[in-house]
């Protein structure tokens, strides 16, 4: 057996060590707000305000100690927020054309504003722009108190924390990078999802509705049941050697027993690295290799749409790699999912594979919980860049626990009748905070999908809806326009009822996407929680809180409570009022990640580096005269044309307003004259044919909205996108495709259908 990595408690790796620094102490924080002004039209349901922008000169991270007495902090870091003046509703109908009110259909594309009305906003957790002025102040006023006391009363603590809630340094000239929460808390973050829940009366709801990719197959799990069934694989797995601060690697599908998985290492202290079921055996045995897990976690197949995919054939591929390179695994836990293959026609080795139906059913329903300090491993998930080593990014207990169950509850109005649909896997992080933790430590009853959601047909979605009632639907934008373009009818078949919230995350949504999404889906009456946060900031960073604001179609709005948002431009001077650039955080929150598993080094270089004193998000970002946040995509999804820099979202919104256009995805590729040329890859409308009037017709369509300088030079018919499972564009297909460098196109393995990728070779030259 290959050597066993385990997550030390005090911030130290025994194997493949990183060192977190000590804690030193400095003078209390004083930093500026991000500017951002409301200068709207009149109008009157809802409220009617307006203020002025202030200006405010740039201010560098510094370390901050924090206390969970309030910090005293000079007037002019909330100058934005003590300068909003909050006016009376006014007494009659909006004079302007540019505004619905949430109920109304957004008519038209000069339609930019959608107001809460006063049903919605009455009975939301935030239901003004006063309220959430007012919890934002005191969040950025005095972080400490505002979170300690979040921490405090809504969750369970074996032992408090220290005096200091939180420490920082984000800022490389002055030490280490380093950020702590609630060190010296004691909790668990398992017995906050499952074990308070039951505690509290909630043993009878349902947890779980679990949906199988075929009809007519699905289960459910009371919060007392799931609370028994992750007990079972807790000591199945304490029984196998797992100890706290070791690591397992969880490869599955999105079946039941995924969620439970993660709660059952969770439970014992041990670090769970869930790995997308759709990576390839090369890239698992990458995460193998850097994390050293004592068990491996996984099922024989699953079903995704008609095919079967063999996923213990993948992980005993990865195994054997990762044993060539010195790190071998006794244990192979492994679940027998027989909607998809029979055990009998699964590959075997016998002393290291067990299956989980064999095993942990036999176990005691009961299982003592292992109590670690806020700021010990939870786990480890890997990104993956085009090339390189996969970035182990680590998140820790307690901050994590906190802002996860905090942002779902807010974002997304969270009630407890509530019956909560997302759509993302586990092995992204946005399953982890959203379909796992998030939902349950608030108690919610959650769906969870094993299959495709065009399968048997692009009603599945609605059809799911309809029957467990869903009230809270969050999706990516790749699906809402994938099923954009199957067709209304798919969805106009079902009810849908019984939503209420609707929600956006993985990526900028489009406005023409975001209207169908609200208009057709919604039927003009859920707000939509347009959600911008990434792997490493662990939950959401800028989004809409329903009932509070009005929203601006493809607009995640405001920061969350506790962020500090800032622009800058290129040499890292902070930017005021309308303007782009890119997208930094100004001081820690409780969800950040703490570093990359085994290369701190990498963490900061990344991270914090670029821009000294700031979180650098890689993202680039607008700030319209109203303050309203426009992500713009990643740094390097912005092309440089002329001396213009264009991101590939705005000419992919620009692309996808045409009527014929279903989807878009825009790179950037050499151009002779312009430095960068733009290359767009446009997939049409059902029974839409190319033709060469239609390509004059789309490069027009982005000349009048954006400019001359942003027409394609070139459009490339798609009959579909390569896409992973997850819905994720692989911009670096496309990449390699437009720019010829078809010898270079990498590991297809994740694509949901590869076959595009020889289609999208066949159409270049047409």
């Amino acid at each position: 057996m290959g050597p066993q990595a385990q997550f030390c408690y005090n911030n130290v790796l025994s194997v493949g060590a990183f060192s977190l620094p000590p804690t030193t102490v400095a003078s209390p924080f004083h930093q500026n707000p991000v500017p951002f002004s409301f200068k709207s039209n009149s109008y009157c349901c809802g409220k009617y305000w307006q203020s002025r922008s202030d200006s405010n000169s740039r201010s560098s991270g510094v370390r901050r100690m924090a206390s969970s007495s309030p910090i005293k902090t000079s007037h002019h870091r909330l100058r934005h927020v003590d300068s909003m003046t909050i006016l009376p509703s006014g007494a009659g109908r909006i004079s302007h054309l540019n505004a619905a009110i949430l109920g109304e259909s957004l008519a038209s594309e000069e339609n930019d504003l959608v107001l809460p009305n006063d049903q919605f906003s009455s009975q939301a957790l935030v239901p003004s722009p006063e309220k959430y002025m007012e919890m934002y102040k005191r969040s950025i006023e005095d972080p400490a108190g505002f979170w300690s006391d979040i921490a405090w009363s809504e969750f369970y603590w074996k032992e408090k924390w220290g005096q200091q809630v939180f420490s920082e340094n984000l800022d490389v000239g002055k030490g280490n990078i380093n950020i702590e929460w609630f060190k010296g808390g004691v909790t668990n973050i398992c017995y906050n999802c499952l074990d308070r829940n039951v505690e509290v009366g909630n043993g009878d709801k349902i947890a779980i509705y679990w949906e199988g990719n075929e009809l007519g197959v699905d289960g459910t799990l009371t919060y007392t049941q799931l609370l028994q069934s992750v007990c079972q694989l807790a000591n199945y797995l304490k029984d196998a050697g797992v100890k706290k601060g070791d690591a397992v690697v969880i490869y599955l599908p999105m079946l039941m027993e995924l969620p439970i998985a993660m709660l059952a290492c969770a439970r014992i202290g041990a670090v769970h690295s869930v790995v997308f079921a759709g990576f390839s055996s090369e890239s698992l045995a990458q995460r193998i290799v850097d994390c050293k897990p004592k068990v491996v976690i996984t099922c024989n197949a699953v079903k995704r749409g008609s095919k079967v995919i063999p996923l213990k054939d993948i992980v005993d591929a990865g195994l054997t790699e990762s044993a060539r390179n010195g790190i071998s695994v006794d244990v192979c836990l492994t679940y027998e999912n027989q909607s998809a293959m029979k055990r009998e026609s699964t590959n075997w080795q016998e002393g290291r594979d067990i299956w989980w139906q064999d095993v942990v059913p036999k176990y005691t329903t009961t299982c003592e919980v292992e109590w670690v300090d806020a700021e010990d491993p939870l786990f480890l998930l890997y990104t993956s860049g085009s090339t390189g080593k996969p970035k182990g990014v680590l998140h820790t207990t307690g901050g994590y626990m906190v802002y996860t169950a905090t942002t779902f509850k807010y974002a997304f109005d969270y009630k407890p009748s509530d019956v909560y649909w997302c759509t993302a896997d586990c092995g992204w992080i946005t399953g982890h905070s959203y379909v796992t933790y998030g939902p349950l430590l608030n108690g919610a009853s959650v769906v969870v999908y094993e299959g495709a959601p065009n399968y048997p047909d692009s009603g599945r979605c609605w059809d799911i809806v309809d029957k467990y009632k869903v009230t809270i639907f969050y999706t990516a934008p790749t699906l809402v326009r994938s099923l954009m373009r199957d067709g209304d009818q798919y969805v106009t078949r079902y009810s849908r009822k019984s939503l209420r919230v609707l929600g956006s995350v993985g990526e900028p949504i489009n406005p023409s996407a975001w209207r169908w999404f609200y208009n057709v889906v919604g039927d003009s009456r859920c707000p939509i929680s347009d959600t911008w946060w990434q792997t490493e900031t662990g939950g959401f960073m800028i989004t809409p809180l329903p009932g509070a604001w009005p929203q601006k179609p493809g607009s995640a709005t405001f920061p969350f409570f506790g962020i500090q948002p800032v622009i800058v431009d290129e040499k890292g001077v902070e930017i005021d009022g309308e303007c782009s650039g890119y997208l930094c955080v100004k001081g820690s929150w409780p969800g950040a990640f703490r570093t990359l598993y085994g290369d701190h080094e990498r963490y900061e270089t990344t991270y914090f580096k670029p821009f000294p004193g700031y979180y650098f998000s890689g993202d680039g970002c607008s700030r319209d005269k109203d303050g309203y946040h426009w992500l713009t995509g990643r740094v390097d999804d912005v092309i440089n044309v002329s001396g213009h820099r264009i991101g590939t979202a705005e000419v992919e919104s620009a692309l996808v307003s045409h009527h014929q256009c279903a989807e878009a995805a825009v790179v950037g590729v050499d151009h002779e004259v312009k430095g960068q040329g733009i290359y767009a890859f446009v997939t049409l409308v059902e029974g839409v044919e190319y033709s060469e009037e239609l390509r004059k017709s789309l490069i027009l369509t982005v000349r009048n909205q954006i400019g001359a300088f942003a027409a394609p030079d070139k459009i490339h018919w798609a009959p579909g996108l390569p896409k992973t499972r997850s819905g994720k564009i692989m911009r670096r297909i496309l990449r390699k495709i437009a720019s010829r460098q078809l010898d270079e196109l990498g590991d297809t393995s994740t694509l949901a259908d590869p076959n595009v990728v020889d289609q999208l070779i066949e159409l270049a030259d047409r």
